[in-house]
């Protein structure tokens, strides 16, 4: 039975470990979103990793274990007085999966404690049909997807694109 797992990896090692676990057969997911960055004299199409230093493992025990021989492996996420691997569920990974690809905002992710919010689902739009949580954040409507122990993606989002789940 497969879950998705998150591991620590070494610093600017996100995308090189996550080709690897390809080619290795593992599933993964390294959450990314392309952006233009603005310098001085130009503008560049740059892809962002959304978390740095983690990267998500969709396996087995067996290829669980076989994901941490990578040299830029160092460990799986552990909640506190627990021994083993964290899990993420299922419903969570593809909600956050979904968030990233069609998002045409810069989603950003935070820790920092968040009031629950109330359930709706996003009606217009790029993310239309997907659901979440519309919070407030620093006086700006959010439509958020939480992710256990990582704590929330969010998406900056007109109240009119949304409506109230039943």
């Amino acid at each position: 039975m497969k879950k998705w797992y998150v591991a620590y990896v070494l610093s600017r090692h996100e995308k090189k470990t996550a080709e690897r676990l390809t080619k290795m057969g593992i599933e993964n997911f390294l959450p990314v979103q392309e952006e233009i960055r603005q310098w001085t004299h130009r503008r560049q199409k740059v892809t962002r990793v959304v978390i740095p230093m983690m990267i998500f493992v969709h396996a087995t025990p067996q290829e669980r274990a076989e994901v941490l021989t990578l040299s830029s492996v160092s460990r799986y996420m552990v909640l506190r007085g627990e021994h083993t691997p964290a899990v993420i569920p299922d419903l969570q990974m593809e909600r956050f999966k979904f968030m990233l690809d069609y998002s045409e905002e810069a989603v950003e992710m935070c820790s920092t404690p968040l009031a629950p919010g109330e359930m709706v689902r996003v009606i217009k739009g790029p993310l239309a049909g997907m659901e979440g949580e519309l919070v407030n954040v620093d006086g700006r409507s959010k439509v958020v997807v939480r992710l256990e122990m990582l704590g929330y993606a969010g998406v900056d989002m007109p109240v009119g694109f949304v409506e109230a789940v039943k």
